[in-house]
């Protein structure tokens, strides 16, 4: 018997979203460093591309508070819609949930800034609201402290 949770991971069977990858949010993350986060962001965007998988950029009050998505992971996605919201929550956003719906995977990859807030509700309420299956990449992720990364992490498997 097979169950779609039970699943290998697959690039066929999976979309992935990155949450407010953007330079003020980094300013916070003190859980890794801010230059290997960006590099392995882009590196899973890249692998991402070659692989084919839907992809979802979504940024939060880009011109009042955050700025505009890191241009290395833009570069990846030439022409790429970008998802803006105003909550910190991605899931209380209607135009990632309807994102999430057209790409028809079931499976989510997330990476994003910050682990502890941005991830966790996504992830949370993704799974409780959705029934998405939720895969955290912890190093494309950050947060405001390590301890707050590691417990934030630790939550949402």
């Amino acid at each position: 018997m097979t169950t779609s949770k039970l699943e290998v991971l697959t690039p066929a069977n999976c979309q992935i979203i990155f949450i407010d990858h953007q330079p003020q949010m980094a300013f916070g993350v003190q859980s890794i460093d801010r230059q290997v986060l960006k590099n392995n962001t882009v590196a899973l965007a890249k692998a991402a591309k070659v692989f084919n998988i839907p992809t979802i950029i979504t940024t939060v009050e880009t011109e009042s508070f955050s700025g505009n998505t890191y241009p290395e992971l833009l570069d990846v996605f030439p022409g790429q819609d970008i998802l803006e919201r105003t909550s910190m929550n991605s899931w209380d956003d209607q135009k990632v949930r309807d994102a999430l719906k057209t790409n028809g995977k079931k499976k989510v990859v997330v990476a994003g800034l910050w682990t502890e807030v941005c991830n966790n509700s996504f992830a949370l309420c993704a799974m409780l609201e959705g029934d998405y299956e939720i895969y955290m990449v912890a190093d494309a992720s950050g947060g405001t402290s390590k301890e707050a990364h590691d417990f934030a992490m630790q939550r949402m498997i």
